[in-house]
């Protein structure tokens, strides 16, 4: 994998970049946790207990309001990963898909051990929190795909038959690796979907959403990055039903005021292309953030992975000012979402600051530490 020249960095493009990130990442997490409370409840249910308008405000799920799946628990160690990636390249080892299958071990074992292990010292700061080793809900596909160690390629993917959404949820930061071509991005996000969800159908759309985050955080319109993405998917095999999804996700648009029902036909049976046409469908008729989450959460498909997949395309799309400030007050994991977002950020804007083949901040080091950061047991 190799970068294209990438942008100009200036202050003012710098703070823009990390408002795009921030966005991308809480915006994905506030979706997610509007959605958990019903993810698995149908649009009768959701109107049964939520009255008419259904869910508009954030609900308990796991004991308290504002508390957040494993697709965002993913989503915090695929930015570890990255930053990870671009810190070891300077020893001469770049192989991303490696290092993302690295740090998604480090989240299976937080779904094992009761808390952090401070013997493991390339864990790194992330997988230090313990907020983080609460099981919410993860797929079997997920576990299994993670339960060894062999990472799973397009050659020979782990859970060939998997089609569901956790590994397209896991997948926008992918899309901010604005300096990288569509296509290395879409690269990227394909070869580590495969880790745990071997269904092409799977894989394109984790490819196909990353690419739709791309040129949002590169100032595109959302219209524009879903052509984009179109016309990347073209060139694949098996892009069919991931390219039919999203057509279907931009046709719904001209037909009338948007509706619950209208979410749910787009999301269907729960599949990953049919999350991210409901998802893409959202995010482009929502008058606003919390407008286009509401929407993305009443309705009988999986909740939390649909309103979390337009939650980023908003937060990338707008920044993160444009989200709900109530509702990311009491959203769980805020600092650490920001830590991450701020660092990645920082980052791909200034990492030659931070660590070059001569020499590295020691600081980001035990951070971001150049060592695997697993223990299998």
């Amino acid at each position: 994998m190799g970068t294209a020249a990438g942008p100009i960095w200036g202050r003012t493009e710098q703070q823009d970049f990390r408002s795009r990130v921030r966005g991308t990442l809480l915006g994905g997490a506030l979706g997610d946790a509007l959605g958990a409370p019903v993810d698995r409840a149908s649009g009768e249910d959701i109107l049964q207990t939520y009255g008419v308008e259904g869910v508009v405000d954030l609900v308990p799920a796991y004991g308290r309001r504002g508390a957040i799946t494993h697709l965002t628990q993913l989503t915090l160690f695929t930015v570890d990963g990255l930053i990870r990636a671009q810190v070891r390249r300077d020893t001469g080892a770049w192989h991303p898909p490696t290092d993302l299958h690295r740090a998604y071990l480090r989240w299976a074992a937080t779904q094992r051990d009761w808390g952090p292990d401070l013997r493991r010292k390339d864990d790194g700061w992330l997988a230090r929190e313990e907020w983080l080793y609460a099981r919410r809900d993860p797929t079997r596909a997920l576990l299994l795909g993670l339960g060894d160690d062999r990472m799973g390629t397009l050659e020979s993917p782990k859970n060939p038959a998997a089609d569901g959404p956790e590994a397209l949820g896991r997948s926008a930061p992918f899309g901010l690796l604005v300096g990288w071509e569509p296509q290395l991005v879409a690269q990227l996000a394909v070869e580590c979907a495969a880790q745990t969800h071997g269904h092409p159908a799977a894989y394109l759309a984790a490819g196909a959403y990353a690419v739709v985050v791309h040129a949002l955080a590169r100032g595109d319109s959302l219209d524009s990055a879903v052509q984009r993405a179109l016309s990347h998917l073209s060139a694949r095999p098996g892009h069919e039903p991931v390219s039919e999804a999203l057509q279907r996700g931009l046709g719904a648009v001209r037909q009338g005021l948007p509706t619950p029902v209208r979410v749910e036909e787009l999301a269907g049976g729960g599949s990953a292309p049919e999350l991210l046409s409901a998802a893409v469908y959202c995010a482009l008729v929502a008058e606003d953030v919390r407008h286009g989450l509401r929407l993305a959460v009443n309705h009988g498909a999986p909740s939390a992975a649909t309103a979390s997949l337009a939650g980023s395309l908003l937060g990338a799309l707008h920044g993160e000012t444009a989200l709900p400030p109530a509702w990311l007050a009491e959203l769980e994991g805020r600092p650490t979402l920001l830590e991450i977002a701020d660092d990645f950020a920082m980052e791909m804007t200034q990492g030659p600051a931070l660590h070059n083949p001569a020499g590295a901040a020691p600081g980001w080091l035990a951070r971001y530490p150049r060592g695997s950061g697993v223990e299998l047991g």
